[in-house]
């Protein structure tokens, strides 16, 4: 999901006050997510000037909403309510960096998908957008993001300064010597809302509904 520079985005959040900054996502299989720590764990300090993100903080952005009004919840949360969709395997494997390889500012890890899932996240675009939430302006794109260069965005996209870098350099190599890892299959059978709050320690993921993928009513 969308990522800021740490102070700025505090400071955002401070003079947002009765605002949420919300999105959408899927949880990650408690199997899949010890494998992509143990995998952390061995190559983070072939990048230690990256930012990691933490294990338990992985998810899988369907949508990314941003700050809207704390009464607006309650009306996402019946707009989600009334979605039908079908589930669909999951495979988490291989990895890549955007914007390229050459100009290095986010490490991620694929994930390959049939139909299923890039129909979800079209059906809860469009919902939102009847919302008044704006439209996503690309394809999507599933992946999970481990690591970003100290200070950068997690944009897919090329941004003003990416260009030649040595943050992954190391990884990059280490990385070319190895088989592309695995780490796991899943099925999903709910999604979530969630609510960002951002600190200097990171960002802070709550749940503050869940919805069954195939007969979707709020948990919460």
């Amino acid at each position: 999901m969308s990522s800021e520079h740490p102070a700025l985005a505090l400071l955002l959040t401070s003079l947002n006050a009765g605002f949420m900054r919300l999105f959408i996502a899927l949880d990650i299989d408690d199997a899949i997510r010890e494998r992509l720590s143990r995998f952390v764990d061995g190559v983070r300090n072939f990048a230690p000037d990256a930012r990691w993100v933490r294990p338990d903080s992985l998810h899988v952005t369907l949508k990314f909403i941003g700050e809207r009004p704390d009464d607006s919840v309650e009306t996402i949360k019946q707009g989600l309510g009334t979605i039908s969709a079908a589930a669909g395997p999951i495979h988490f494997r291989g990895y890549g960096f955007f914007p390229t390889p050459k100009s290095p500012r986010v490490f991620w890890i694929g994930m390959e998908t049939g139909s299923e899932l890039p129909k979800l996240a079209a059906i809860i675009d469009d919902k939102m957008a009847d919302l008044e939430i704006p439209k996503e302006e690309r394809a999507f794109s599933p992946h999970l993001t481990l690591a970003r260069g100290a200070g950068g965005s997690g944009s897919p996209r090329w941004r003003k300064g990416d260009g030649p870098n040595r943050v992954f350099q190391h990884l990059q190599e280490k990385l070319s010597k190895l088989p592309p890892p695995e780490f796991g299959t899943m099925t999903p059978h709910e999604f979530f809302l969630y609510r960002s709050q951002l600190s200097p320690k990171g960002s802070k993921y709550t749940k503050l509904a869940s919805f069954a993928i195939c007969n979707l009513q709020s948990q919460f």
